[in-house]
């Protein structure tokens, strides 16, 4: 397998994997719900209607990242969609450790470099736009 091949089935497992796994959030609050979301939101002094945009980084983008369609774009949305998620659940667990030493914030910490390294990367040629497809 040539250097390009394993650069682009390296995008591929990047991509599908962080997708899956921050698409899981978006299916929980499609199922559950967003009432906790929008109780952060209004507590910050922003309208309701802002905790909508969860199911743009939870639903939409990681789809756009598993497809391999827009996935630069789907990587950028889950990427705000994290920095605003720690700004407004997390900021005081920033420089704190949790109780084994880990980053306690390192969940949100993978997804938010994930989806900037999906972002930075693009989708590869094993995706649905291709290699050259648009944002990828």
């Amino acid at each position: 397998m040539s250097s390009s091949s394993m650069d682009d089935f390296g995008k591929l497992v990047l991509r599908v994997a962080v997708g899956a796994m921050l698409i899981l959030h978006g299916i929980s609050k499609l199922i559950n719900g967003i009432g906790g979301i929008e109780n952060m939101v209004m507590a910050h002094g922003m309208p309701a209607i802002f905790a909508w945009a969860v199911y743009i980084g939870e639903v939409v983008a990681p789809a756009l990242m598993i497809l391999g369609y827009y996935a630069r774009l789907g990587g950028l949305l889950g990427a705000i969609n994290m920095l605003v998620a720690i700004s407004l659940a997390h900021t005081n667990q920033i420089f704190a450790l949790s109780g084994s030493g880990g980053w306690a914030i390192e969940l949100q910490g993978l997804f938010l470099f994930g989806c900037l390294s999906v972002a930075l990367l693009g989708a590869g040629r094993y995706s649905v736009a291709g290699k050259n497809g648009a944002w990828n």
